[in-house]
């Protein structure tokens, strides 16, 4: 179904994926002007594939009376949440099954949900979209991993289109069934190597097709992956919530030795383990270890994200107004995301972040500073989102924009990059710390001193724009013939404002860069040429 245009107020559609061993619910509020607000996230195991993957595919009745009134369930909270579109897919488990059209019924007249099964390679296509909407995956070609409890999709692809889509019809439950069902007991070594030659021989092919490419990095999502990263990191020492967000093919083969050692009871216990998982999960990680072994891949990236992003990111493709968006890279499409959901004055936030930027390259070019194009686009960033916090409360609306961005979850960047971020937006207004003050303290040395100089230029740019009418235009530091440097500024209006803004900014110039600064407002077309 086409998605009808944006126009009017917010729609909030429900996206649900019933997969092999979950339903997962996404309801989401779109806004005209293409930000979005998730209302709920609801995950719920159901095993539909319980028992299916024998001789016959068939969905066993207590499992179908799990997923109708589960998805019954999910579509009554959606619909508390204002939801009145409904998109939603089955994976593995109903797309095999032999009485698919039973269940689909079930669903249509118990749950009020029309549910489309989709082909492995629309699961496969689905699941790109959706973790490479939400990384930053770069030009050179990416294999994604997905183990889902029936199916494994791979894809190569860029951050462009995808080159290869490939579904296997192996996945954890699929796996267990056939290998691990005596789960009570440790799995003996035999049964793990046999387990692994059938994987192997199974994926031949799809292999040969991925190797046929370049592969510079690989991205694993699903439950499986995310869990046995998640094990791996707290047996390096990892805290809990303190993932690193990459599993190294070492860490999993330890990983995998300790679950097989030990009985279910034992296994559900390990740190870091989902005890719902625990009876599948040494099925998922058999194809992982093969697949990783196969192709060589010395460690995989994590992503959280999957095939329910990837309905989102298909529905919003498919608007017209998305298309100037769709054309945006992870990190500026999120960071777009964030600040038009939070109602930012855009018109402001998007001046300010040109004039942060021409004091950005105009220093550099002086050589008041070192940085590059990483620097500068996160300079960029802060400055679109300096006033979020305005969403929260004007009083300290700066600690709030710290705060937002922060916490928020922003896609395509690192954890570094979203400190320094959020350290510029905190001190864009209100007392600029001095050089040795602890006010960077989450940062390293070097990280801190970027932060405090991008902070300068974004206070600078705000205080150019201190009324909101974008009277000052392109304005750059230079060198006098002396050796000062002077801040030249170009008005088109009466910018009094902003000249009086930027007094206090002197010292801190000073401090920062060990020079004075000139303030020379040009007015050369009126034919004068003011100092301060």
């Amino acid at each position: 179904m086409e998605p009808a245009a944006l126009s009017g107020p917010a729609r909030v559609v429900a996206f649900l994926d019933i997969g092999t061993n979950s339903v997962r619910l996404y309801v989401v509020k779109i806004s005209p002007n293409l930000s979005w607000t998730v209302l709920t996230r609801q995950k719920q195991v159901v095993r539909l594939g319980e028992g299916e993957f024998g001789d016959d595919s068939v969905i066993q009745p207590a499992a179908m009376d799990r997923a109708v009134r589960v998805c019954h369930r999910f579509h009554d909270l959606a619909r508390a949440h204002g939801a009145t579109e409904f998109v939603a897919v089955a994976t593995s488990a109903i797309r095999e099954a032999v009485n698919r059209g039973e269940i689909l019924d079930r669903l249509r007249a118990e749950a009020d949900l029309e549910v489309h099964p989709i082909s492995g390679k629309e699961e496969a296509r689905l699941t790109y979209l959706g973790v490479a909407s939400g990384m930053e995956v770069g030009e050179g070609k990416t294999l994604f991993i997905d183990i889902g409890g029936g199916s494994t999709e791979m894809v190569v692809g860029d951050r462009e289109r995808h080159h290869l889509l490939e579904s296997l019809k192996m996945g954890a439950i699929r796996m267990t069934a056939l290998f691990f069902s005596d789960h009570d007991e440790p799995i003996p070594r035999t049964t793990y190597a046999r387990a692994r030659r059938f994987v192997r021989n199974d994926m031949v092919r799809a292999l040969q097709e991925v190797k046929g490419f370049r592969v510079e990095q690989a991205i694993g999502s699903s439950g499986t992956i995310m869990n046995l990263a998640e094990i791996a990191d707290r047996q390096e020492g990892r805290k809990e919530g303190d993932q690193s967000g990459r599993l190294t093919y070492a860490a999993l083969r330890a990983v995998v030795r300790d679950l097989c050692n030990l009985p279910l009871a034992e296994r559900k216990k390990v740190p870091g383990i989902n005890p719902e998982r625990a009876d599948i999960i040494v099925g998922g990680a058999v194809i992982l270890e093969t697949l990783m072994a196969e192709l060589d891949l010395p460690e995989i990236r994590v992503s959280s994200r999957g095939l329910q992003d990837g309905l989102l990111t298909g529905y919003l493709s498919r608007l017209e107004e998305f298309r100037a968006v769709r054309e945006m890279g992870v990190r500026e499409r999120s960071v777009l995301q964030l600040g038009r959901s939070c109602s930012i004055d855009e018109a402001h936030a998007v001046t300010t972040q040109s004039l942060a930027l021409d004091l950005f390259d105009s220093a550099r070019k002086i050589g008041l500073h070192p940085y590059g194009e990483r620097e500068r686009e996160l300079l960029a960033h802060a400055a679109y989102l300096h006033d979020i916090g305005k969403f929260i409360s004007y009083a300290n609306h700066h600690s709030h924009s710290y705060y937002i961005v922060r916490n928020a979850d922003l896609l395509g960047f690192d954890d570094t990059e979203i400190a320094v971020m959020a350290h510029v937006v905190r001190y864009h207004r209100k007392k600029f710390p001095g050089g040795k003050s602890q006010a960077f303290g989450e940062l390293d040395p070097t990280s801190g001193k970027v932060a405090r100089t991008l902070a300068f230029f974004l206070r600078v740019a705000e205080s150019l724009d201190r009324t909101h009418l974008g009277l000052v235009r392109n304005p750059g530091f230079l060198l006098s013939r002396d050796g000062d440097v002077i801040l030249r500024l170009r008005p088109a209006g009466d910018c009094q404002l902003e000249l009086w803004a930027l007094e206090p900014h002197r010292k801190a110039f000073a401090s920062l860069f060990d020079r004075d600064l000139v303030v020379v407002v040009d007015r050369t077309e009126r034919g004068d040429l003011a100092v301060r």
